[in-house]
């Protein structure tokens, strides 16, 4: 198995994320776009230094993580370190209390890293953000352009 992108890694962002939102749950699209905001923080306005390199192929990411993403989720269900519920806009995902409690053993740089930006984009940049229109602007933008946050929260 290549961990690189694999529902293994994306499952372990995921779990950062839910974490952080803890117990506040997050739904599908909610979690693809903090995901990419942790990896590519440095390309949002005022974000930090980004995780990942910026690619131009790399807004292919948002749809093909979508994928990735519902299995990632479907290990951390099994793995009870995460849920799913239903809510009025669909199924929501939420953190359990063992998850927290699992990326805190989490010792590796990487997920240091992880978790600042994953406090960033959910407490800083993402509060009040409309997922489509954001979505949206971080497909349409040319690559390597820093994207305002005003008019999408």
């Amino acid at each position: 198995m290549n961990p690189l992108n694999s529902p293994l890694e994306i499952g372990v962002r995921a779990l950062v994320l839910l974490a952080e939102s803890h117990p506040e749950p997050l739904d599908l699209a909610q979690l693809a776009l903090l995901d990419h905001a942790v990896l590519h923080s440095g390309e949002l306005e005022g974000g930090p230094p980004s995780l990942h390199p910026g690619l131009p192929a790399r807004m292919g990411e948002l749809g093909m993580k979508r994928v990735v993403l519902e299995q990632a989720l479907l290990v951390l269900i099994r793995a009870g370190l995460a849920g799913v519920e239903p809510d009025s806009s669909g199924l929501v995902y939420r953190a359990t209390d063992r998850g927290p409690a699992f990326v805190d053993v989490l010792e590796a740089p990487y997920v240091e890293h992880l978790r600042e930006r994953a406090a960033w984009a959910i407490h800083q940049w993402a509060p009040g953000i409309d997922v489509r229109t954001a979505t949206h602007a971080l497909v349409s933008a040319p690559a390597q352009t820093v994207l305002p946050t005003e008019g999408m929260l």
